[in-house]
């Protein structure tokens, strides 16, 4: 990782050791996360089967995974909040058996009415793992490790991703919709076992401060106190820009998009699907490490993802002929698999912008942006296409729009987190020279 004088300016006074026992905990929770985006990502590959199924269009189709995100941006600052008021345990506890319950009755859905509640169901389990997971991080691994721990999370969401794409796609089409979609949700059994009988909140002789007396008051100066800090403002407009515009395309309209619009088959559409993913936990790993050497290099890094994807984009959707090259295709989802990872970086503006009694609640707040920006995009892109006679690219070029509006904040707020943040790492250099040994 960094050198001497980079670690000694990020650790803390009693920051957690690390080591063994925590990778092995911190893992727990990891393969919680991974199955959530497993049974989040999983209408990405059955959009179309979907439609079918239920005999809905594209608006209603976009609804199954707009009613998804809408419970899931909802619940960011709740969970925040319980993540610092509850720990990551029983949270996640909760999680799984609420994420569990609406795959299965994904599975079992006889009409789109109760299709749609199975989603929004499952959207509220998952909202409660992505956050927690942040959390167990921050109180098993030492600082210095946090935008690397951040990443690794974020790659084993995309390893559920691609189990989705891979493996739950053949399913689909070998055993059917009920037995692929229930047989899944035996996964989030698996996980509740070894959740409840392995993970612990954190390592012993690092409890946390005793938590105040909950009530409305309270929860109101925790969401205003992260607000106030423009570094957790700073990280949900990074996560808002970049996330989104793989969000969309791995979430639900990638598939429509390669088969309808650009004639592919099934079989290479899942192909290029595999490869977001397979490119998203490359780029993961590459800017794990680049953020923990070079803490400066955040903000160039996500605006420069934002550059490359609305680039690519507007060169696939503006080109001559009816369908684009495969090259181009293959370039725009190599492109794409670097969102995942610039939207990480959303994390670590915000986390060193807040104490650990509020990481929680900043977290969950920075994780709304990306949400959010999904959630609009894919309603947009669904009404569009309706209103169009799906015209794909009159549809995808709402990507413009919120890029555009992601980045005029993230310009805007920028000078003043970074000065916040230097005056921070000033005072706690002085409060680790000033500890006894």
């Amino acid at each position: 990782m960094s050198g001497g004088s980079s670690r000694s300016a990020l650790s803390l006074p009693g920051d957690p050791p690390g080591g063994r026992r925590a990778i092995a905990v911190w893992g727990i929770g990891v393969s919680v996360y991974f199955v959530a985006v497993i049974f989040r990502t999983s209408l990405g590959v059955a959009g179309l089967d979907a439609a079918e199924r239920f005999h809905v269009g594209a608006s209603a189709l976009s609804t199954f995974s707009i009613l998804q995100l809408l419970v899931y941006a909802g619940m960011q600052i709740p969970v925040g909040l319980l993540v610092d008021r509850l720990g990551t345990k029983k949270v996640l506890a909760i999680g799984v058996v609420l994420f569990t319950a609406g795959q299965l009755g994904f599975a079992f859905s006889p009409s789109y009415g109760t299709a749609l509640a199975s989603r929004a169901l499952l959207g509220c389990g998952d909202a409660m793992t992505f956050i927690s997971v942040l959390r167990l991080g921050t109180r098993w691994f030492p600082a210095r490790r946090g935008p690397l721990v951040a990443q690794l999370a974020g790659l084993a969401g995309m390893a559920g991703n691609l189990v989705s794409t891979l493996v739950l796609a053949r399913l689909l089409h070998g055993i059917g919709w009920t037995a692929a979609f229930a047989g899944s949700a035996f996964a989030g059994v698996i996980v509740f076992v070894l959740l409840l009988l392995f993970l612990k909140d954190h390592p012993e002789g690092h409890e946390p401060e005793p938590f105040p007396h909950q009530g409305a008051a309270y929860v109101r100066r925790q969401i205003a106190a992260s607000w106030r800090e423009p570094g957790t403002r700073l990280g949900l407009w990074v996560h808002f820009t970049t996330q989104f515009p793989a969000m969309v395309f791995l979430l639900l309209w990638g598939m429509p998009f390669l088969v309808q619009a650009q004639g592919l088959s099934r079989a290479t559409a899942g192909e290029l699907l595999t490869l977001v993913v397979l490119s998203n936990m490359a780029f993961g790993l590459v800017y794990g490490q680049v953020v923990a050497r070079h803490h400066a290099a955040r903000l160039p890094l996500a605006l420069g993802t934002v550059a490359a994807t609305a680039t690519v984009w507007a060169v696939t959707l503006a080109y001559p002929s009816e369908h684009a090259p495969m090259w181009l295709l293959i370039v725009l989802c190599a492109v794409l698999g670097a969102c995942g990872p610039a939207s990480m970086l959303g994390f670590d503006f915000a986390r060193p912008a807040n104490p650990p009694e509020r990481q929680g609640t900043a977290s969950g707040i920075t994780n709304m942006g990306g949400f959010v920006a999904s959630m609009t995009t894919l309603f947009a892109i669904g009404v569009l296409l309706d209103a169009t006679d799906d015209d794909y690219s009159i549809a995808f070029s709402v990507v413009f729009v919120l890029q555009a509006l992601g980045v005029s904040q993230i310009l805007r707020l920028r000078k003043r987190a970074a000065r916040l943040e230097r005056e921070r790492l000033v005072a706690s250099r002085v409060e680790t020279v000033h500890v006894p040994a």
